[in-house]
């Protein structure tokens, strides 16, 4: 709004002429001499426009700028708020040894996906080359602070389509060493399966995210693959929120206060999904 050659009346030094007006600064010329100040601030406290419709006109310019600096202060503060909450959460997980990535992704085949939601548990497949050839792929991240991930995608399907089909926390006694078939076994109750309707609205790249190519989405090889723990209370979250049978929403409700508390997550305070599909 210009205020060139506006009048107005100041409480102290009376009637005056604006004859400059910058951007947070008007200049105004009195009887004897010229006074600047701030704008819009001084028409708060000590200065009146003359004219009734561009006073009104400036107090709703006045109100719509303390309404985007309070909006302004408000995201400044949720956001100082987030990194306070993410700071803590690091420091518990260092306090605590949790890694920051222990959870797990896998990519079940499909004799996989017939077996894994009846035997609960999951193979990490052989290495395939060098002295430890054959034996069972290590998994030194995974403790009973660990959730499994269980994704797939047709042989004939882009990346793009790979769906979330369930999940599992790790057995609540399991320590990181594999026996001799190299299965990482499941905890007793705290078990999700997805229908296929509900798998469809559950893409495994709305959650993942390359760190270091945060567009791609790519799988390359290999079965699993680690995940972030709150990428794993995002899906858990949503399934939540999916899921409409009421013992399914109560036993997910469980898995993710559990899975919380054990990875120091702050359960009401999740951040929303930012993968490439998000």
């Amino acid at each position: 709004m210009n205020l060139i050659n506006e009048e107005i009346t100041h409480k102290v030094f009376g009637e005056g002429n604006i004859v400059e007006h910058e951007e947070s600064v008007i200049t105004v010329n009195f009887d004897k001499h010229s006074k600047k100040f701030v704008y819009p601030d001084a028409f708060k406290k000590f200065i009146t426009l003359n004219d009734r419709s561009a006073a009104k006109t400036l107090k709703e310019v006045i109100l719509k700028k303390e309404e985007e600096e309070e909006l302004l202060k408000r995201k400044r503060e949720e956001e100082k708020a987030i990194q306070l909450l993410e700071q803590q959460r690091r420091d518990m997980l260092k306090n605590h040894s949790i890694h920051e990535s222990s959870q797990i992704a896998f990519w079940l085949d499909e004799s996989m996906q017939e077996e894994v939601f009846t035997d609960w548990q999951v193979s990490t497949g052989n290495v395939q080359s060098g002295k430890n050839k054959g034996q069972p792929n290590r998994v030194a991240r995974l403790r009973p602070n660990s959730a499994s991930l269980l994704t797939a995608r047709a042989s004939d399907q882009p990346e793009t389509e790979r769906r979330i089909l369930g999940l599992f926390m790790v057995n609540e006694t399991f320590t990181g060493n594999l026996g001799p078939d190299g299965m990482v076994p499941s905890h007793a109750q705290l078990r999700i399966e997805l229908t296929e309707q509900e798998a469809e609205q559950m893409p495994f790249w709305k959650y993942y995210k390359n760190k270091n190519y945060p567009d791609r989405t790519s799988w390359n090889s290999g079965r699993f693959r680690y995940f972030d723990n709150i990428w794993t209370a995002q899906i858990v979250k949503d399934i939540i929120a999916l899921k409409t049978d009421e013992e399914q929403i109560k036993v997910a409700t469980e898995f993710l206060e559990y899975f919380c508390k054990l990875n120091a997550i702050d359960m009401n305070n999740i951040p929303e999904a930012n993968g490439p599909l998000a």
